[in-house]
């Protein structure tokens, strides 16, 4: 009988994970409110190029959201960190790894029909 996924990983890097999809799905869903611009800028359109690419004027970011943007960037970094440096990663080697890796970004999928903006 083989392990589970939950009982291959400890639960220390599986919660780490966790909450690095949890931060990443806030950071996103946060950046996808926000202006386009952290600085106030007028706008542009240029259409010079292959393609049309047009901005609208952006009041940008209040001093709050650039600071919660940064506390989000600096917890995922830190998380990032946390995971992929782990101890258990010392007893994984050669492609096993990657396939490792992998299950464990995985562990926590959500369920068939579940939106991605849930994790």
């Amino acid at each position: 009988m083989s392990a589970t996924p939950e009982q291959e990983f400890p639960s220390d890097l599986l919660a780490g994970q966790e909450e690095l999809h949890q931060v990443r799905s806030e950071l996103h869903a946060l950046l996808k409110r926000l202006p386009w611009s952290v600085e106030p800028h007028d706008g542009f359109s240029d259409d010079h190029g292959w393609r049309k690419v047009e901005r609208p004027a952006s009041p940008g970011w209040t001093p709050d959201e650039q600071a919660e943007v940064e506390k989000l960037r600096a917890r995922e970094r830190e998380l990032a960190v946390f995971v992929s440096c782990h101890r258990f990663w010392e007893q994984v080697s050669g492609p096993a790894a990657v396939d490792t890796r992998t299950r464990l970004k995985y562990v926590h999928k959500p369920p068939p029909g579940a939106s991605s903006e849930e994790h």
